[in-house]
Parts: C-alpha cells; structure tokens; sequence
C-alpha cells in the first residue's frame, strides 16, 4: 500500500507483490473457489491469502520503524509521517463506507463501548481493521523503543502473537480451559479479534525493520524456506480446519518463518521501478468491497446472478477487473492533479515536450544502424531538470542516460528512472555502495581505479573509458595490456567501453585529422581485444556534435548532450547544424513590484544606474542566484515584457533584477516577463545571451539555479 513506502528507497518487487497482495485480500472476500471446491477454497484464501496484510506491515516495518529502532540518532520522522497518513486514510475511509453502514444498519442501536471497540479495533467496514490495527501497533512499538533494547522488542512482539494465536486458529485449545476462556473472554469484550494491533501487528513490524539492515539467507536458500515453511502452513490450517479449532483464521505458527522467508525472497527479485503500483494496491484494498457491491448489484440489475455471483470464480475476476478499473482511474487522476502552487512561482523554467520529441526523433534519424541513444543528463540535464527530462524520455522509451557523478544517478533512482544509468565520472570508494544498491554502471577512469572498484570485493558493472588524446579521464589507448587486465578482474562486469572525442565540434583540417585519429585509436583498441580473445562489450564514442558531424563513426550508444535540449554551443553552430533542433527551456519571471524613479535618482547596488529623465521601473523575481549572468547589467542584457524588449537597469542582484518599463506603461505586479524564450514576435535565444556574457550555451543553461521550478508545459 502507498502509505508503507518512502520515497528514499525504491524496492520494485515490494511494489510488485503488493500489487498481488491486494488481489489476495479480493479473494479473502470473494472466496474465488468456492463454487468448485471448498477445501481448494480455504487453502487459498484461509490460508495462502493470509500472507497478504502480514506483507503489508512487514514493509512498513522496513521503511518506518527500521529508522528509528537503527538509526543514531533515531529518525522518527518515517514514523510520523505514516500514522499521519494513516489516521488520514481511515478517516477517509470511515466517511466513504458511511453511506453503506447507514444503509445496512450497521450503527442502530450502537453503544458507546461498541463505537470505541469499532473505531480503535474492528474497523468501520470488514476490511477497514487494518489501518487502526497499523496505528496501534506501530505506537507500541514505538512505546517499547523507548525503554527495551531491540532484542527484547522482538521477544515481546514474539509473545504478543502466540497470545494472539489462542484467541484466533488455536481457540480449541483453551476454549474448555476455565480460567483462561474467561481472560480472552473479556478480550472480547474489548475487540471481536486478537488479530488486532495489540497482538498480531508487533511482530510483523519487527521483522520487517530487521529484515531491513540484516539478509540472514541467499536467494535460493530463501526460496527453499519459504516453500518448506508454505507447506507446513498449510498442514497447519487444514488440519485446525478438520478439527474445528478455529475461532478465525488469521493467526498460524508456520505464519512467522513462512513469511520471513517470503519477504527476504521477495527483496532478492529484480523488477521493473513500477511505483505507481503503490496507489493502485492501496485504492484496489480500500474499494474492493464497494466493487463487491457495485457486481451484485449489476448481477441482480440484469438477471445475471447465477453467473456473476453464484459462479464464484467469475465473481471473483469482476471485482478484480472493477477494483484494478477504478484503482487506475484514481491513480491517473492523482498523479495528474493541478499542482495548487502551480503559476504561482516567483520565477520558473518552462519545457516544451513537443520540441523535446521532435529533437529525439531528428536525432535517431540521424544515428547509424543498431545505434541507440544515451542521453547525457549530467548538470541537472543542462540546467533542464535531470529528473523532468529523464521522465519524458523514459516515456519515449528512451532505457539508456550517463550523469556525471553517482549523486546524480542516485537521485534519478529515487525519482523511478528506468534503465541503465553510466556515471561518466570519479566515484569514492566509500560511495560504492550506492554502484549496487541503486544498479549503477561505474566509468573506469583509469588503470589504478579499476584495481580499487576490483578491491571492494561485490560484482560492479564498469564501462572502460579509452583516452585517446584528449588526455582527461581514461587508460592510455596504447595501454592494451592494463585494458585487457582490466577484463580480468573478477568482481568488475566490463559491459561498456567508450572514447570522447573531443575536436568533433571544430571541421578545421588539424580538428578533422585529429578527430579521425582519435577513432582510428579507439577502434585499434577493440581490434586489439578481438585478437586476444575479449568478447567486445558496448562501444560509444559519438556525442551531439560528432553525430552531425562525422555519421559514419558507429558504436552501440551516442552520449547525445546538448542537442537533445535543441541548442548547439554557439550560433554559428546551430546555423550549420543538417538538421532541425527545436529549444525547449524557457525562463520566466514575475513582476514585484513596479515604481517611479525621478530625474537624478540612481538605483540599485553602487547606484550604477542614475536615470536621465523621469522614469518607470519594475523589479523582476529572478537574479544572479537563479542563473541569470550578472555581466548582463547596466543595459547589456533585456528581458521581454507584454510583447516588447525593456532594458536590464543597474547591476543584477542575487534575487531580484530592475528593468526600465518608462515604454511598457501598462506594467503591473504580476506580471510574466520573459528572460530567455518568446513573447508575442519577440525572442530572446540562449544564443543572445551567451554572445553577451561572452561564453557558450553550455554554460548559460547549466547554470540555471536550483530553485527555478521546472515545469512541463
């Protein structure tokens, strides 16, 4: 369910099988085999089925109470922010089944002590015990915490559920015992189940938070547990089942090994970033009873009920289809609510999708055969937004991006970006960690650092970077035997080896020859490693520029940069480029504040700016610390407003920026002026702003500051 995850971590199979969780709750409901076979029934959903909510809570022990049980100090916020999101959910949920508890006459009649065993313990509606169950187990654990070391946590936990076990599967045991029926009689009176928050929910968050800083078996080792602890469970409910033993059927012995081998197996699966399965899982357990009545309904409408109902299998897919159907709706609808605080901003970057794809599809024209792209989104995707931009190309389909360093790469994975991600530099070997935790492919910069990745003992996938001549990072291209060495190294997986080419922007003779020269190296290199026998991992070598100037050099990747974003480094360039780049960052600012300053006034810092004659400034919400050059002062630089050009006055500030608007007399606060991109006929271009700061577009869109809001449009 989505209010279990964090968005620091991304675990794809949690994701995957909670998805699956919620079908097996369905199926607790619906009792899908009943109609063929009632013992088939009960093993599936009495006891298989059963693993569904300890899941649930096993990860939210590991992302909740993990923090602040290991942590030093301890990071209770994971915890807060769950039962916040708890209590929310249920009051939710309490209000939606209102209507339908009301209808059925569920509250007639109702007692104050049976409103307070409902609300704290049963739930509202059958399924609804869960959320205060969540709640109240998640407070005790915290309660403990703060006296009993983590040992004696898992002990009373552990107690907590075998006191639970005789008031659930194994009443028969003690119902004839006098002395003891009467102590879980007057449990009773308190709650209808011991599967409550008091008895079955402890332990299941233990296991969780330890499951989260210790793996204690491999995978197949994990697999075998599981398997083995399945089948006892299933001996186990099916033989209190034939004796009639069972109060309720929630609680089982097998139930604690069988799941701690299931949630570690499930940790050792390798999937696909699906985060959106965290909404869906969650609305599917919150609607599925309203879909049970919504079929019934439609059953009894149209005469069906024969087969929607009676035929408990096909009852079973229609709630699933209507659950999931409505799940997707909701999700949908969620993740593309108006952002409240959108056209709000002081100052922001707008993106142009459109022209992102059409760049992508000039771009793959452009590639060689079997030559696919790698998006450098390095700098934030040049001042674009890193995070925005790999989104839309993951949309594209695009599977393959490099960054700079492991930070950026991190950062992508906490936002679900799918695919293979290259960090093109230097990595400490104190951040290896994050190679394997967040599946990162590590550049090797040299022979000595593919010695030390080798040391850190763990499997690391590597691309090998060639130097051949533009003498940064990289092994010596003459170096064969340190790159054949390297594919030697047991822990380190070569899937990659690349060159940069570092004149391909220049079409001068000695930029030309030094070019071909470099690829001639390169490709002695992989000729080299055939001939001793290497298998030849992935090769890249082009970038933005050599794509459109020198298409007959292939690899298996072009590392394309700053053309993706519809700009080249300079004007000269875009004017001689073969092919179409559409731009698609724009930079907008608002209005502060607009103001009167008299003849001989100055303004601003240093006074740099003394008006001539009586004129109309504004001051703008953008400045030096958002990106904008502080060389475009004093009338260098402009900006355009309401359709016209108004001069930048004075010296740019950190935060803020005057213009004079003596020509614009309908300027008021508010309003949106434009600093790089069009305004009616008018455009500013990167290309004009980088001739007056004197540098390249590069530079200009790289900088772009951290706090401009990156919007989509």
């Amino acid at each position: 369910m989505v209010i279990f995850m964090t968005s620091k971590k991304q675990f794809h199979a949690l994701d995957s099988f909670k998805m699956a969780s919620s079908f097996f709750v369905i199926a607790i409901h619906t009792s899908p085999l009943s109609s063929i076979s009632a013992d088939a029934d009960f093993v599936l959903t009495r006891v298989a089925a059963r693993t569904a909510v300890p899941f649930f809570l096993m990860v939210t022990g590991y992302f909740t109470v993990s923090p602040f049980l290991f942590s030093r100090p301890r990071d209770y916020s994971p915890a807060v922010m769950f039962l916040k999101k708890a209590f929310l959910l249920y009051v939710m949920s309490v209000i939606i089944y209102l209507p339908v508890n009301i209808y059925a006459g569920h509250f007639r009649g109702i007692t104050a002590g049976k409103l307070f065993r409902i609300v704290l313990f049963d739930g509202t509606f059958y399924h609804l015990w869960y959320l205060p169950a969540s709640i109240l187990g998640l407070l005790i654990i915290l309660l403990m915490s703060r006296r009993l070391p983590f040992p004696a946590i898992v002990l009373v936990s552990l107690l907590l559920y075998l006191t639970g076990l005789f008031g659930d599967s194994y009443w028969g045991l003690i119902e004839n015992l006098p002395h003891i029926r009467i102590v879980y009689e007057r449990f009773f009176q308190l709650f209808s189940y011991t599967r409550n928050g008091i008895f079955y929910v402890p332990i299941f968050l233990v296991m969780g938070a330890l499951l989260s800083r210790t793996r204690l078996c491999p995978k197949m080792t994990a697999l075998t547990g599981l398997l083995i602890s399945s089948v006892f469970m299933i001996v186990e409910g099916l033989t209190l089942h034939a004796f009639q033993m069972q109060r309720h059927d929630s609680m089982y012995l097998a139930l604690l090994p069988c799941m701690f081998f299931l949630f570690q197996y499930i940790l050792s699966v390798k999937a696909r970033p699906a985060a959106h399965l965290r909404i869906q899982s969650t609305w599917i357990y919150l609607i599925h009873p309203l879909m049970i009545l919504l079929v019934r309904g439609i059953a009894k409408f149209t005469g069906l009920t024969s087969l929607f109902v009676d035929n408990s299998v096909i009852h079973f897919i229609l709630v699933c289809m209507f659950s999931y159907l409505f799940a997707v709706i909701i999700t949908y609808f969620h993740n593309n609510k108006p952002d409240p605080d959108s056209g709000k901003e002081r100052a922001w970057i707008e993106l142009n999708r459109e022209n992102l794809r059409k760049n992508l599809t000039e771009i793959k024209n452009l590639l060689p055969a079997g030559c696919e792209l790698m998006p450098a989104i390095k700098a934030d995707a040049y001042g674009h937004g890193a995070v925005l931009i790999a989104k839309e190309l993951n949309a594209c389909k695009i599977k393959s991006f490099c960054v700079a360093s492991v930070q950026e790469a991190v950062s992508l994975r906490k936002n679900g970006i799918k695919g293979e991600i290259l960090i093109l530099g230097y990595t400490h070997p104190e951040q290896f960690h994050l190679l394997k935790k967040y599946r990162l492919i590590q550049t090797v910069v040299d022979y000595p650092y593919a010695q030390t990745l080798n040391a850190y003992g763990e499997k690391i996938k590597v691309h090998l970077k060639i130097d051949t001549g533009m003498h940064r990072l990289g092994i010596r291209s003459e170096k064969i035997h340190e790159i054949c060495t390297i594919f030697e190294l047991e822990h380190l997986v070569v899937e990659g080896i690349y060159t940069h080419l570092c004149a391909s922007d220049v079409l001068y003779d000695i930029d030309q020859n030094f070019t071909f020269s470099q690829s001639e190296m390169f490709y002695n290199v992989l000729s080299q490693l055939k001939e001793r026998g290497y298998a030849r991992p992935k090769t890249h070598l082009q970038a933005s520029y050599g794509i459109f100037n020198y298409p007959e050099l292939s690899g298996d990747y072009a590392r394309v940069g700053i053309a993706l974003y519809g700009v080249l480094s300079n004007r000269t360039d875009i004017r001689d480029c073969p092919t179409a780049l559409y731009p698609i960052l724009s930079v907008k600012a608002r209005v502060a504040c607009v103001k009167d300053l008299y003849q001989g006034e100055a303004a601003g810092y240093g006074l740099a700016y003394v008006a001539d004659r009586n004129r109309k400034t504004a001051v703008l919400s953008i400045g030096y610390a958002d990106g904008i050059p502080r060389i475009l002062s004093k009338g260098i630089g402009q900006v355009l407003l309401n359709g016209k050009k108004a001069p930048i006055i004075g010296n740019i500030c950190m935060d803020q920026t005057l213009i004079d608007v003596t020509h614009i007399p309908d300027t008021k606060q508010g309003d949106i002026a434009v600093i790089l991109g069009k305004s009616g006929s008018l455009e500013i271009s990167v290309y004009d702003i980088a001739e007056q700061a004197g540098t390249i577009t590069n530079e200009i869109l790289s900088r772009m500051g951290s706090r401009l809001q990156r919007i989509v449009v």
